[in-house]
């Protein structure tokens, strides 16, 4: 049974955006056909993957055929199974979310294109991570890559978004380059191409450490991890909100799983594996939070904030690979549970932020925080999804971040006593590094929230803004609830995550054991007790002393403007200033020379350092250089025979 509703899964969600192909594009009849495909294919496909986990199965497929390096074979493990839950949620979310988001009757010119190719890209994910042949998971892997490339440039009479779209594109196929020679080499030392465990001694170390370099550069650039992360704000910021949360929750993690699959085919990793990719973990996670912080479009600092949580879900995979060549299966068990569950979390709070964040700019038509403000008391809704997805960004309890942020603690603060020397180090800058991003995470979403939600509007469009329809607001409740569930009661998904471990270790330390299960619904109960009675009081305090309209000093606060207000700049500032070695921002402020002064107006912007300038302006001047040789095509027929006997005669010199 379990087989087969896998197979369904993966059928009907790749056929699910094809009958909207043969319908009207001014009706919403497709539309709804692909939601309802799209629903049972997600309904199948996650039931087989609770199956897989609670029994600790595998399921297995394979079938012959002409290419080299052995079968076409499937294997569906509680790895691949953990990485397909957060596939098939919130493929059915976002998909009910774009009936209202993305109407067909609405977009006639993209609404199909932009359905067939979201059932296909779901499809190819889940079909790579059940992939055991290097061929076949290459091919998986492109057509995620073509159908994300199709989705983010769904509105091609954008030019940001075409500009996005062709920069991932070469990002998406630079990594695929990378993962061919991951692929040819692993095939030249192994005999075969089937992804499995290998022994120790069965390929040389050189080979072995080349294979994971590869591996982490080309998995890595699909994670979004720094420094390869330069595609990723401009996809996020330009693809259609419930596209963006689906790149955010789900897409990226693909780069995850690829490098989490490709540590576990070596069964004896060296050390200092584990010390790189905690390393690059806590780079992109410090740097993703402080970049975050200095940006003014809401949808690219979401982006920023992806790249800090792939950080952070690295420092798990890492503190699992030391675990592993340590023997230590306490840090293996909280190393990768840690992670996995952090891919599930941020799947959840990523997506909810974004789908907050797409009503948002849906009402008021801007992604500029500048020109938004005052939305809380227009989309109750809307805000509150915001503020639950911003606080468990933020590792705040009861939330879910807080639980797999605390496993990941508990792994690093335990390698203190257990690891041997080199690694102790590494481990006490971790723990200062994941302590700083969750305050820095907290402080960049005080500013989002009090800027977007609170105040006054700051435009006409924002003070007509209007609460979204059902079809937005119920998924923004479910993915509330799920943050929930999991902060309040982790041991639901303990057993999930001691099955994926057991596929590094065979004795399995239960997750119940080495983090405070109990303590932790205890005190997340108490918290939401303290928090419902508290707003129950000022509702009543509110109730008994009406606010009075008119005050004899008022400090000017009876008639609140936007232009009173803090903006994201002015609130941000001084941490942008202080890392201002690090982000080097561009200021355009005026220069005060008399005393009454015309008025004038400040800017700031936080260029990206490695793609605004560094790849972008290299590509320019490439493009220039290229540009120049047009002068050698002439279109004279004689110059042209000229080219040929000069080419000859050069050739003749070195023959």
């Amino acid at each position: 049974m379990i087989g087969p509703c896998f197979l369904i899964s993966w059928s009907v969600l790749a056929a699910s955006g094809v009958p909207s192909l043969f319908m009207s594009r001014e009706r919403n009849a497709g539309q709804w056909t692909a939601f309802i495909m799209n629903v049972i294919g997600s309904a199948a496909g996650l039931y087989a993957s609770f199956a897989v986990l609670l029994t600790r199965t595998e399921i297995a497929w394979s079938f012959s055929w002409t290419m080299p390096g052995g079968p076409l074979l499937l294997t569906i493990d509680a790895l691949s199974a953990a990485f397909m839950i957060p596939v098939l949620l919130l493929s059915a979310l976002n998909s009910l979310y774009g009936l209202a988001y993305w109407k067909q009757s609405e977009n006639p010119g993209n609404g199909r294109q932009l359905r067939f190719y979201y059932g296909i890209m779901a499809a190819a994910m889940l079909a790579l991570t059940a992939a055991r042949h290097g061929v076949f998971f290459l091919i998986a892997w492109e057509i995620m890559a073509l159908s994300g490339y199709f989705l983010l440039t769904a509105q091609d009479d954008d030019e940001k978004a075409r500009e996005a779209g062709w920069i991932y594109f070469v990002a998406a196929h630079f990594s695929t380059l990378v993962l061919f020679a991951f692929f040819a080499l692993y095939g030249a030392a192994h005999g075969s191409l089937i992804m499995e465990r290998i022994g120790g001694g069965t390929i040389d170390s050189s080979t072995a450490n080349a294979l994971f370099l590869l591996a982490l550069l080309g998995f890595g650039v699909k994670a979004g991890l720094f420094p390869v992360h330069g595609w990723l704000p401009p996809a996020h910021a330009n693809a259609p909100s419930h596209i963006s949360a689906f790149f955010s929750g789900v897409f990226i993690k693909m780069g995850v799983y690829g490098v989490i699959r490709a540590a576990w085919m070596f069964s004896d990793p060296p050390v200092w594996w584990g010390m790189l990719v905690l390393a690059l973990g806590m780079t992109s996670g410090l740097l993703g939070v402080i970049y975050a912080i200095g940006q003014h479009d809401i949808k690219r600092l979401l982006a920023y904030h992806s790249i800090e949580n792939i950080g952070i879900i690295f420092l798990g995979v890492g503190l699992g690979l030391i675990g592993i060549h340590y023997r230590q299966n306490a840090l293996v068990a909280l190393g990768f549970a840690g992670a996995v569950l952090h891919v599930w979390n941020h799947g959840l709070f990523k997506s909810l932020l974004f789908l907050s964040a797409g009503s948002a700019i849906h009402a008021v038509h801007t992604r500029e925080i500048d020109r938004l403000g005052g939305l809380a008391k227009r989309m109750p809704w809307t805000s509150l999804g915001f503020l639950i997805g911003a606080a468990a960004i933020s590792g705040l309890p009861p939330l879910n971040g807080f639980v797999s942020e605390l496993a990941i603690y508990l792994g690093l603060f335990h390698s203190l006593h257990t690891a041997a020397s080199p690694s102790l180090g590494m481990a006490v800058l971790s723990i200062a590094s994941l302590a700083f991003i969750g305050g820095l995470a907290a402080a960049c979403f005080v500013k989002v929230y009090g800027i977007v939600f609170l105040g006054e509007p700051r435009t006409p469009s924002a003070q007509q803004a209007k609460e979204s329809s059902l079809f937005m607001t119920v998924p923004l409740m479910v993915l509330v609830f799920f943050c929930f569930a999991i902060g309040l009661f982790p041991i639901l998904v303990t057993p999930l995550l001691d099955s994926v471990v057991t596929l590094w270790s065979g004795d399995v330390e239960p997750l119940a054991r080495l983090v405070p299960l109990k303590g932790l619904t205890a005190i997340g109960v108490v918290l939401c007790l303290a928090i419902f009675t508290a707003l129950l009081y000022l509702r009543k305090v509110r109730n008994l002393f009406p606010h009075e309209e008119i005050g004899t000093w008022d400090c000017g606060y009876v008639r609140p403007q936007a232009r009173m207000q803090y903006t994201a700049s002015s609130f941000a500032q001084m941490i942008v200033d202080f890392f201002g070695w690090i982000l080097w921002p561009v200021k355009k402020e005026p220069v005060l020379r008399e005393l009454f002064p015309e008025a004038s107006s400040f800017h700031s912007r936080v260029p990206d350092a490695i793609m605004d300038r560094g790849i972008l302006p290299f590509f320019r001047i490439l493009s220039n250089w290229i540009e120049s040789l047009k002068a050698f095509q002439s279109g004279i027929l004689q110059v042209y025979i000229l080219y040929i006997f000069l080419t000859l005669f050069i050739l003749l010199i070195f023959i």
